[in-house]
């Protein structure tokens, strides 16, 4: 147990200031790591999860088909699409009196698909 406590610590108790400074430089501001983690919180919850990568896959669907498609009412996917859009993750269209979601961007596909992919790494 030593040992694995050992790896977590340093063993000096200078800090290189040099490499400390450069990195925060590059640091995310407070605010914005306050949205990641927002936007994290959000992809952390399975049926949100299970909803995102059911429009990765088909590209856009409506409500009934994703309350098909994951398993849970209809009501549990209104309110997660209601968040997901909020925060800019899904858009949705207009068709009638249907209602079509699909990924926002790229950037959200791009995201679902790494850690999709970091999840089979292991």
């Amino acid at each position: 147990m030593e040992a694995v406590a050992g790896l977590d610590a340093c063993t000096t108790v200078e800090p290189d200031e040099a490499r400390v400074a450069a990195t925060r430089d590059r640091l995310v501001t407070a605010e914005e790591a306050v949205r990641l983690a927002e936007l994290f919180r959000l992809l952390g919850d399975p049926t949100r999860a299970q909803l995102l990568y059911a429009l990765l896959e088909a590209g856009e669907l409506c409500v009934c088909d994703l309350t098909e498609t994951v398993e849970v009412s209809d009501t549990a996917v209104s309110h997660a699409l209601r968040l997901l859009r909020t925060a800019g993750i899904v858009v949705g269209r207009r068709s009638g009196r249907m209602i079509y979601y699909r990924l926002a961007d790229a950037h959200v596909r791009m995201l679902l698909d790494l850690s999709r992919e970091h999840l089979r790494h292991g």
